[in-house]
């Protein structure tokens, strides 16, 4: 498994899902789904994820702290 950090392509909003479907094994595709169908139940969802964007490093900022 990868590290969880936000690619520099193939991102559409913030980048959390594609992290999330790299460090998983899937398709990001699948993660978006996954996450689109999560929206129907209660809950915090959406904070969840612009927390998420927070945490999760870019990319290219990943890569130069190593």
């Amino acid at each position: 498994m990868s590290s969880l950090a936000r690619p520099t392509h193939g991102r559409m909003i913030g980048g959390v899902c594609a992290a999330l479907a790299r460090r998983f094994g899937t398709s990001a595709t699948t993660m978006r789904v996954i996450f689109l169908l999560s929206c129907l139940l209660p809950g915090p969802q959406f904070v969840l994820y612009v927390a998420l964007w927070i945490v999760f490093p870019s990319e290219e900022k990943a890569s130069t702290a190593w």
